[in-house]
């Protein structure tokens, strides 16, 4: 019904209320329509129908939102106290100057606001809560969401001074994206050349290296001349297309395009060092490709490089000969499968940053594996200063992105925009054969559940024994229920029993075989590779081998035996056989154990779902029912978000802490 109040007048002539009968449906009703004006309240509910405000920027935004609501809200104040939050400010009103430094450049962004106000790039920093810039007290300026995102983006580009930011020369193509939609950005004379440059290169024609004689696809064309533009403005490079669609002729044409410049230097895994020698030989016959290697005399070979030789070594000798080829000035330096360098404190990492190069170019189809900060790494290497001190990309971009804050992997991703260039399978290979997933799950006997379980419970009983060697021992012991995963007997070779996993492994080999196909078997354990091999003798399958022993010269015969039709089954090792070859040959991937990041494992794939592969390619997983492979597996979706986040989307650092690791054990 109609609410109804019944009170009484006390002596003083005031009514006291007594009781009051409600209309809870009205009250509802009005207390919707309310949250629909003023949307913020929603996140500060302390009781139904009262709100809490602890934080300044809160509250000031709810002061805009009851304002909007004119005499439908009211407000009360403390005596004298009355906090002003004047009209918003908008992107127009942000003053940008762009100077011409040394060795860097100055910044200076600031904010024009009523009675002739004006906020330096410092105060809007230094002086905000959220979105809104303290003017004096209980007197504030509100910043447009577009204007606060761009204020971030700008602080991020370098560090503050009282003069203003101060950014590597790097950050100039980033600058100019950031101001394209301003009123009026102001570059010196000297920012403004260099602009001009970059705008004359974005428009030259670039032409395929005389007597290249690979057939750029267009996209690879694209690829190509990119490189170039970058390399000519005196920038580094990250060409991250997905695996199979040719990183390495792109980057060929682009070292006999330079080759005259001066020498160039191939670094790249073990695996790989034969092949970009032969690639070189067949694609580029203006350069004179020079093997660094452990035979031989290194000194010599360095000491005689001059224009159009390409020095061709592994990421063990970039560390070992670190610095004599810190000495050598070369034109070019290229890092393939450049993830190699995603840890700053090794010391191939150390030596990549240590080479004189007047273009460093990045090849990999995995610039994020595992954290965020793989990035930093990367870019300290091939983009010296994009990213800052490792103290600021944590503040800036690792931490908040490890907190789910998506608009540090959107700042992130713009920062990174003018230097990194991916392109997917589905994006410029329409005419690439399908290829299809499926997940094997296997069953393990009586006795290998009785002794994973056993031994499951064993490795909590050793973690829970040491505290102060948690981690360590968690590592060890998954470590043990990963191979008991695969079969017992890579732990207990004479009393475990196994052997379920192998037998349906060679059970679908078998039924490819009969049906006329030809499989890649990929493993991580050298102890379930022999497994696996005494189980293809004995059924006489015919098959190959590769492993991080195989010498380099053996691995490019067997590779080419398995593309010239010999052996039905190439059984590999994940890190040995998953980069850098070409086997197209086959037509079906197996994976006999998951490895923790799918990008790993999607590499070795992509040995055989290439350029070049004309049929369907179909890859299987197996995975052991009631194991930790269930939970590996599990965690495979939450890595290719982070990729995909920093690449494509958005999302969060994906680094497995100590309570995570000891979920693996449950």
């Amino acid at each position: 019904g109609t609410p109804r109040a019944v009170g009484e007048r006390t002596q003083d002539g005031a009514l006291e209320l007594l009781s009051c009968e409600r209309d809870l449906a009205e009250e509802r009703r009005c207390f919707d329509a309310f949250a629909d004006r003023c949307p913020t309240l929603l996140s500060y509910a302390d009781a139904p129908l009262r709100w809490v405000i602890p934080d300044l920027a809160g509250a000031l935004e709810i002061m805009i939102e009851l304002g909007a609501l004119g005499d439908d809200a009211h407000l009360a104040w403390p005596a004298k106290r009355k906090l002003q939050v004047p009209k918003q400010r908008e992107l127009g009103d942000l003053d940008l100057k762009v100077g011409s430094g040394t060795n860097w450049l100055s910044v200076d962004a600031s904010l024009i606001c009523e009675e002739g106000v004006i906020l330096s790039f410092r105060q809007l920093i230094d002086d905000r809560a959220g979105r809104f810039v303290k003017l004096g007290d209980d007197h504030f300026v509100a910043l447009s969401e577009q204007l606060r995102r761009r204020v971030d983006a700008l602080a991020g580009l370098g560090s503050l001074h009282d003069d203003g930011l101060h950014a590597s020369p790097v950050m100039l193509p980033v600058l100019e994206e950031l101001a394209a939609d301003l009123a009026d950005p102001k570059f010196d004379a000297e920012a403004q050349s260099r602009l001009e440059r970059l705008r004359a290169l974005a428009a030259t024609k670039v032409r395929k290296p005389r007597r290249f004689t690979a057939e750029l696809r267009d996209y690879q064309r694209d690829g190509y001349a990119w490189m170039w533009r970058l390399a000519e403005a005196g920038f580094g490079a990250c060409l991250a297309d997905d695996m199979g669609l040719g990183k390495t002729v792109q980057a060929l044409a682009l070292l006999a395009q330079r080759s005259a410049l001066g020498p160039a230097l191939v670094v790249c895994p073990t695996s790989v060092v034969i092949n970009w020698i032969s690639e070189c030989k067949r694609f580029a016959p203006t350069l004179r490709p020079q093997l660094l290697s452990d035979a031989g005399d290194r000194a010599a070979l360095m000491q005689q490089l001059g224009p159009r030789d390409l020095l061709v070594c592994s990421y063990g000798i970039l560390a070992s000969e670190r610095e004599a080829l810190a000495e050598i000035p070369f034109a070019t330096a290229v890092f393939d499968e450049a993830h190699a360098l995603k840890n700053e404190r090794t010391k191939r990492a150390r030596a990549a940053r240590e080479l004189q190069a007047g273009f460093r170019l990045a090849l990999t189809g995995t610039p994020v594996e595992n954290r965020v900060d793989e990035l930093w790494s990367l870019f300290r290497v091939v983009v010296p200063g994009l990213l800052g001190s490792k103290a600021q990309f944590e503040d800036r971009y690792a931490n908040p992105i490890a907190r789910g804050e998506r608009e540090a992997a959107g700042r992130l991703r713009s920062l990174l925009r003018p230097f990194i260039l991916r392109r997917t399978k589905a994006q410029v290979l329409d005419e690439l054969p399908a290829r299809t997933e499926i997940t094997l799950h296997v069953t393990p006997s009586v006795d290998e559940r009785a002794y994973y379980e056993a031994l499951r419970r064993r490795s909590v009983e050793v973690v829970e024994a040491d505290p102060k060697k948690k981690r360590f021992r968690i590592l060890a012991e998954i470590a043990k229920l990963r191979q008991a995963a695969v079969d017992p007997r890579l732990l207990d070779a004479d009393a475990a029993p196994g052997g379920s996993k192998i037998a349906a492994l060679l059970e679908q080999i078998q039924a490819l075989r009969d049906e006329g196909h030809r499989a890649l078997v990929f493993t991580q354990f050298l102890g379930s590779m022999a497994l696996v091999r005494r189980a293809l003798q004995a059924a006489a399958i015919d098959h190959l081998e590769l492993d991080g022993s195989t010498p380099a010269a053996e691995r490019a015969r067997r590779v080419a035996a398995f593309q010239g039709g010999e052996a039905d089954v190439f059984l590999l090792s994940l890190r040995a056989g998953g980069v850098g070859m070409n086997l197209t040959g086959a037509d079906y991937v197996l994976h006999l154990d998951p490895w923790w990041n799918p990008a790993v494992e999607d590499q070795a794939t992509d040995r055989a779902h290439r350029i070049g592969q004309t049929r369907p390619v179909t890859v299987y997983r197996l995975i052991s029912v009631g194991t930790i492979e269930e939970k590996i597996l599990a965690l495979h979706e939450r890595k290719r978000e982070l990729a995909d986040d920093i690449l494509d989307g958005l999302g969060g650092d994906e680094a497995l802490d100590l309570d995570e690791l000891m979920a693996l054990l449950a």
